[in-house]
Formats: C-alpha cells, structure tokens, sequence
C-alpha cells in the first residue's frame, strides 16, 4: 500500500485509502510489529495533504490520519510543526494568525467535511502526544481556536463541537495554556457567549434569564452537546484566580447562565443528569459571593418565606444530590461536588442555608429510630457521615454541620454523637461549642414530640432505645467488685501491648492522651462535683 502511494495518482491514492479506512474504522489497538509501517503511512498521507488535492481526497486522509492517531506510538511525523500547521490549515485555525479572513467564507458541505475530519485528528492527536501538545502552544493554536469561536453561531454543529472539544483538551493538558487564554484571549467571555448562544438565553433582569418557552419541550441533542464542551472548557479556566481579567459581573453573569441551564431538561434523564453536572463543577470555581444569582430572580418572583427569593435552582440541585447518592457509587466525583457547593452556598448565604435545611433538616418527629436508619434525605446524608472514603465522609459530615449554623448540640441532635464523633475530632470540637463562621440568630423551634423524647435519648446513637435489662441487677457487691476489677485489669493488658490508647478530651475540645488531660481536682476544679 505503501509503495503505491508514493506512485499513485490523485483517484489511485483516495481509492487506497477508503479501503483502509473501511477495514479500520472501528480498530482501536494495533499490531506493535506493524508501528514503523503506520508512522510512515502517517508521513505519506501528510505528503498528500500538503499538495492541491480535492476535497473529497483531503478528507479520506484526515480520515486515515485520524485511525491512525488512535495509536500515541506513530505519532512523531504528525507532532512536528510542519503536522501540525497542516492539521490546522485544513480545520481553517489559521494558528498564531486572526483568521478572520478565512473564517468569514460561506464554506461548502464538503469543505465542512474537510473541517470537521481536521479538528478530530487533531483532537486525538493533542491527547495522545506530548510533543503535539508543545507545538500547539509554539504554533498558537489556542489562538487560532478562540478566533475560530468567534464565529461558531454561523458553522456547522460539529465544527463548533470540535472546536470547543480542542479547546478543553488544550487547557486540560497544558495549565499554561489557560493562562493565554485568559489574559490574551479573553476566553473566559467568549466561553461566555458561545454558552449563551448555544442555550438560547434571552433576558430580563441584570443576571436574570427568561423561563424556557415552553419549559416541556427539551433542548436539542446539538445544543446539549456544545454547551457541555463549553462548561468543560471554562472549568478548566476558572480553576485559579490567578491570570485573568474577569469581574464580578462577569462571573455573575456565568452564574446567571449556569441557573439557567439547571432549569433546562435534555432529550434523556441520563444527558440532564450529565449537563447538571458540569454547570455544578463550574459553579464549585466561581466566587462564593456570585451564588446569590442562583435565587434574587425579581421577575420570576420567589417565595415570602425566603424574603422573596427563588428556590427552584437550589431544589434542582437537592434533587441531583439526593439521585447521586442514590446510584451508591462514585461518590468522590459524581456527589462531592454538588455538596461542597451546597455547603458554601449555605454558610454564606441565609435564604439558601433556610431552605435547604427545611428540606434536608426538617424538625424532628421521629426519634425512636437511629438518624442513620431510613429513606430521608437526612438518613441517607448520616449514613455518608460513616462512609470509608474520607473524602465523603468529611464533606457530608461538614454539609450537615453548617446546615446546622455549626452548633455542636444541634448537630448531635440530628445525627448522634457516634455518626458525628469523626467531625468534631477534626474540628477540635469534642468539647461541643461552635464553628467560626458567623450566623444569623434565628433559632430552629423544637417538635412537642422531640421534647417530651429529649431526656430518653441516647446521645451516641441519636435516638430513644429502647429499655435494656440491667445486667447486674441480680449480683451481689462482691461479684460486682470482681467484675469491675476484671474489666479494668483488662484494659490495663491493652494498654500496655498498645492495643488500645485510652484518650480523654482537652479543654478546648482536642483529643490528647489520657494521662494529659488528666488534673488534680483539688487544683484545678476544686469546687466541682463531677466524677
């Protein structure tokens, strides 16, 4: 095949390479014996494209080039500069230049085509080679992108598609890209329009966007699909502070858009989830002080109750915290991000923090069962408190502290000591008292049925138990005495073979050693009556 590409004509080489293409379309591991003769295979086919050839000989190429990208071992002869500014001719980047000359022509079907072939074997390309990855940064590619998105409303779906798709794997790859893109692309706005075109937002308010007309009919597959990439693109840049040239306005309005599309339903349950998803992480980057777009929606109007304020996107995403805890899996990347949000959106914000702990906290009722027993959103939540990931387990257990305003005895009344103990230890809050973060003084109403329960709970499991015969009853003092003394001649055993270390808490509510916290009472309490 080799030998006739080099002596082929225009028909002979694209007959050659659609063969090719047929047998391989869907080959995705290759023969390690064969890698010298697909590296030179990639070198011809760039020879190829680096002659005037038809259009419908340049995509047959590209699409070779693009199979043949799946291996990152034959890749050399496409990472040079020379392949890289081919790829980027034919995807009309025109790296390192503006590009607007050429991004303005009306571009045929089959020049589409052409386009579309190049940013995927390009996107494949970038991903699977470092040494790509450096050209692009010397030849200016993320440049030639953000001028190439400039007018992406007036392309062909896909060619926006892989536009968008490059841009997120060259700020994934490259964290000194983003700062290009930052300070000399202004990409963070772009991104900006590019998701405001693609969700069709329309206006009313300063950050506030219009109910989708009608709210039953979902957005297209297409617009679903482009204003993933964008979300994806802009996390990558709004990772760090540091570098750009945004203001608070300009995140507001990121906020604004984002509550949009937490409104918004796709084609599938499976594609909502995923686009939720992506605005929730991009939410996780942006200055905690822009959330409150997320609810001031004069227009729509709000609730009396939460001074005015809308609660619908808060609703959304309790709803979407409650399915991820629900799938039982992947909770480090799938739940951990929608609860550190809903986290800081409650410590600093009072109308979200009310509402959300009306929804997830509401009084208490029952206090026969343990808090982690049930099918509530606070059952489930306690049971998290509990998780052997720790990741999980601190962010739950902190979600639930500050819906709480991190009082320690409200806390241990929702979940009991025991669910709780792993927060407090790291808080340095054994003692009880409160977090740092300052809250309203509004204070949560007991149930008549949560006080008249009050003095029979268990502090350690959260719950009334129920009573449990006394096992010593019947003994006389001696084998009482004798018991005792084998318990504690037991614990003594433990801890001199450093089995156990018995621990006491410190006055400012930190575990430390027993003998530490240990004082003479007649020095330090000597007018307390406590064992």
């Amino acid at each position: 095949m080799l030998a006739q590409l080099e002596c082929g004509n225009e028909t002979d080489t694209e007959n050659l390479l659609q063969q090719f293409n047929g047998e391989n379309s869907h080959t995705f591991s290759f023969d390690v014996k064969e890698e010298a003769l697909r590296s030179k295979l990639c070198q011809s086919v760039l020879s190829v494209l680096g002659r005037q050839v038809q259009h419908s000989c340049q995509k047959t190429c590209l699409e070779t080039l693009r199979i043949l990208s799946r291996d990152k071992r034959v890749l050399a002869p496409v990472a040079t500069r020379e392949g890289m500014l081919t790829l980027s001719r034919m995807a009309r980047l025109q790296a390192g230049k503006d590009g607007s000359d050429s991004q303005d022509e009306t571009e045929t079907e089959e020049e589409e085509k052409v386009v579309v072939e190049a940013l995927k074997c390009l996107c494949n390309v970038v991903y699977n080679s470092p040494e790509a990855q450096q050209v692009s940064v010397d030849v200016h590619l993320a440049q030639g992108l953000c001028a190439s998105l400039c007018t992406a409303r007036t392309k062909h779906h896909e060619v926006g598609l892989f536009t968008l798709r490059l841009l997120f794997l060259l700020s994934a790859l490259r964290p000194d890209v983003r700062q290009v893109l930052r300070r000399e692309c202004l990409a963070v706005r772009l991104l900006t329009e590019v998701l405001e075109h693609t969700l069709d937002v329309h206006w009313v308010g300063p950050y506030e966007a219009a109910c989708p007309a009608p709210p039953a009919v979902p957005m297209p597959a297409e617009a679903n699909e482009r204003s993933m990439e964008a979300l994806k693109a802009m996390f990558n840049l709004t990772l760090s502070d540091a570098g750009g040239q945004e203001d608070e306005h300009q995140f507001k309005l990121i906020a604004a858009i984002l509550r949009h599309l937490l409104m918004l339903n796709t084609e599938t349950e499976e594609k909502t989830e995923e686009a939720h998803s992506h605005a929730i992480n991009l939410l996780n980057n942006l200055p905690v002080s822009c959330l409150d777009v997320l609810i001031d929606v004069p227009v729509q109007g709000g609730l009396e109750e939460y001074g005015g304020k809308n609660v619908d996107a808060i609703q959304v995403l309790i709803d979407f915290m409650e399915k991820r805890i629900d799938k039982g899996s992947n909770y480090k990347e799938g739940l951990t991000p929608v609860l550190s949000l809903l986290t800081e959106g409650s410590r600093h914000h009072r109308e979200i923090r009310r509402y959300i702990k009306a929804q997830v906290l509401p009084p208490l009722k029952e206090v026969k069962i343990r808090p982690e027993v049930g099918t509530t959103i606070r059952n489930k939540l306690v049971r998290l408190m509990t998780h052997v990931d720790m990741g999980v387990k601190q962010t739950a257990a902190e979600f639930l502290f500050v819906l709480c305003k991190e009082s320690v005895d409200n806390l241990l009344k929702y979940t009991g000591y025991g669910n709780a103990a792993g927060l407090l230890v790291a808080r340095g809050l054994l003692a009880g008292g409160r977090g740092e973060t300052q809250y309203s003084e509004d204070e949560d109403s007991d149930t008549e049925e949560y006080k008249s329960a009050k003095p029979f709970i268990n502090p350690i499991t959260g719950h009334v138990e129920e009573p449990m015969p006394n096992p010593i009853e019947d003994m006389t003092d001696e084998q009482k005495e004798y018991e005792a003394e084998k318990l504690a001649n037991m614990f003594d055993k433990l801890s001199r073979q450093n089995v156990i270390r018995p621990m006491g808490v410190r006055p400012d509510g930190t575990l430390a050693p027993l003998e530490e916290t240990l004082c003479d009472p007649s020095e330090e309490n000597s007018e307390s009556d406590s064992d």
